[in-house]
């Protein structure tokens, strides 16, 4: 979810707020605090409701890579993993409860992030077109100038993992996931 502001880059609150606990859970506290050092965040916290450089996130993310040694684009699917829970608690009013990963991928471009930008005009969550083929395979086209694929990536298997169909989604990403625009196939078996 970011913002443009004609200057920098400007990213909602609530991801950094979900990156830190995201640090916590996998690490711990004086991880996260490090890492904010390290990358020279000067702000004590994060706010929910605020909007923060997302030069900030990629930096407290990259800084994490070479602390830990795991690739950025791996940490970034890991987080996006992680978000789910968060996510589909947030969003559950705009979730129909006969939906399963299928129709969650489906309907997420409306549904929840026509819901984010509703909720706070602000933001700007990625595009996705999300195409079906038949009725065990979508494709789904990940639009975004800020380049986070490996988090749409990690919340489509955490969604996968949220209805217990994890060893049936198989998700393989089709382009550089460094790109603005990258094919991603999710392919279910019966």
């Amino acid at each position: 979810m970011t913002i443009d502001t004609g200057l920098q880059d400007m990213m909602h609150g609530s991801i950094f707020v979900l990156l830190k606990r995201f640090v916590e859970s996998a690490y711990n506290y004086s991880t996260w605090v490090r890492l904010l050092e390290k990358v020279g965040v000067e702000h004590p916290t994060y706010q929910m409701q605020g909007m923060y450089p997302t030069d900030e996130l990629f930096a407290i993310v990259h800084q994490a890579s070479e602390d830990t040694g795991i690739p950025a684009y791996e940490l970034m699917e890991q987080y996006g993993e992680f978000l789910v829970p968060d996510l589909l608690l947030v969003y559950k009013k705009y979730i129909k409860p006969e939906w399963r990963t299928f129709e969650m991928l489906l309907n997420t471009e409306e549904s929840m992030h026509g819901a984010v930008k509703r909720e706070d005009d602000r933001t700007s969550p990625p595009r996705l077109l999300v195409t079906k083929r038949g009725n065990d395979r979508l494709i789904i086209d990940y639009h975004s100038k800020r380049r986070m694929c490996g988090v749409a990536v990690g919340i489509i298997r955490g969604i996968a993992k949220h209805y217990g169909e994890a060893d049936r989604v198989t998700v393989t990403r089709m382009s550089d996931p460094y790109a603005e625009t990258v094919q991603i196939l999710v392919d279910f078996k019966a």
